[in-house]
């Protein structure tokens, strides 16, 4: 007795979503609100697509209106990169299943591929030292060899890069966006203790990799 391919695609395409939202995303990123955004866009994403791909209505219009709807979603309310990786998973999950290809394990390879590339690419131990942060100084600091030296004292790691966005000399502040590594592998919750410095802020929360956080003393 042979499954419905259909059958086959719905139980594959929930399988995925739900791996991809409480397997993945949920446990390291704890946002509830977008664990139903995921699961809804991915639902609503594979019926559109399925009933386009069976209808006299053109795919390509399908798949505009859908672009509309995303980019509605994602400007309405301000995600991370890495927030607007796992909605684009999500919704992909969704069209392999709802476009049914031929053969079917074409489209159940391409969700298995999807969420082991999202469980690499989102893993804790990836990059885990690399960090982004915005910071306001308390000083104003014109030169970048300066500026570099003293974010190093303060965060107590390599700097990378550095952007000057704002230079505030009334206010005697630098606002700058600031890339870097830390020397040394934090633990869960660890904050990191800058060295004593005139000038400089005692303490600084550990960032998320690739998460800006607006630092002011």
């Amino acid at each position: 007795m042979s499954i419905d391919p259909t059958i086959t695609l719905i139980l594959a395409d929930l399988i995925a979503a739900a791996v991809l939202t409480f397997g993945l995303y949920f446990p390291r990123h704890r946002r509830r609100d977008l664990v139903v955004a995921y699961l809804g866009i991915n639902v609503g994403v594979f019926a559109v697509s399925a009933a386009l791909a069976s209808s006299s209505v053109g795919a390509g219009l399908g798949l505009g209106l859908l672009g509309v709807l995303s980019i509605i979603r994602l400007r309405s309310d301000e995600l991370s990169q890495r927030e607007v990786a796992y909605y684009f998973a999500a919704l992909t999950i969704g069209l392999l299943g709802g476009l049914a290809p031929d053969p079917t394990w074409l489209a159940i390879a391409g969700m298995a591929l999807v969420v082991a590339v999202m469980w690499f690419a989102d893993h804790p131990a990836l990059l885990s030292r690399a960090r982004q942060q915005v910071i306001v100084v308390d000083r104003a600091i014109a030169n970048e060899d300066d500026l570099t030296s003293h974010l190093a004292a303060l965060l107590d790691a390599n700097i990378r890069t550095v952007s000057v966005q704002k230079l505030d000399t009334v206010n005697d502040t630098t606002t700058v966006d600031v890339r870097y590594q830390l020397r040394r592998a934090p633990r869960l919750g660890e904050a990191i203790e800058a060295p004593g410095r005139a000038g400089a802020a005692s303490t600084v929360a550990a960032a998320t990799p690739g998460h800006g956080t607006e630092m002011t003393r």
